[in-house]
């Protein structure tokens, strides 16, 4: 897995950045976060006596042992610009987490893996479509949502009154090119 870094000074801080060359979601690319879902083309299967198509889409949702429901949610998001820098991520050691977008919208699957916290050399970033979504494995590091585009986006999660959501500070921010 390469994770395309470069390394440069920052213009307002002391601090290194990581440069990361985003690259187009593939369900193989993906593989090691999570799983992507896709809408856009393909076959499907005629249902509803042919006024509809259904396409399936990976499965694997995980609510962790104790949760006895998943949390439907719409996040409503402002574009943000591409660059960074992008500064800390975020997990769910317990549950999955989807994302799909409602209305188009592209955006930024920021990820990495790592036990305690995101491992630099499997920092990935992929470009998702708006005919994309994607399922994050539990504990998958991944940055807040990143959209591009402003829009809704249907969130599915674990859904349980226990926390499950843990921060981490990247020693070197990220910017995305």
């Amino acid at each position: 897995m390469s994770a395309h870094l470069q390394t440069g000074a920052s213009k307002d801080q002391h601090v290194m950045n990581h440069v990361l060359h985003t690259r187009v979601l593939t369900a193989a690319e993906f593989a090691p976060y999570g799983q992507v879902l896709s809408w856009g083309e393909g076959a499907g299967r005629a249902i509803n006596a042919g006024t509809s198509v259904r396409i399936e889409q990976p499965a694997t949702l995980t609510l962790g042992e104790h949760s006895q429901c998943a949390s439907l949610a719409v996040f409503r998001a402002q574009a943000q610009t591409l660059r960074g820098p992008w500064r800390s991520m975020e997990r769910h050691r317990l549950g999955s987490q989807t994302f799909v977008p409602l209305n188009g919208a592209r955006f930024i699957a920021l990820v990495a893996l790592g036990d305690e916290a995101p491992d630099p050399a499997s920092l990935a970033a992929f470009r998702v479509s708006g005919h994309q979504g994607v399922t994050l494995f539990p504990g998958t590091w991944h940055h807040a949502l990143l959209a591009l585009d402003p829009g809704d986006f249907f969130v599915i999660e674990r859904g349980n009154a226990q926390l499950d959501c843990e921060l981490a500070e990247l020693t070197n921010p990220v910017l995305l090119d």
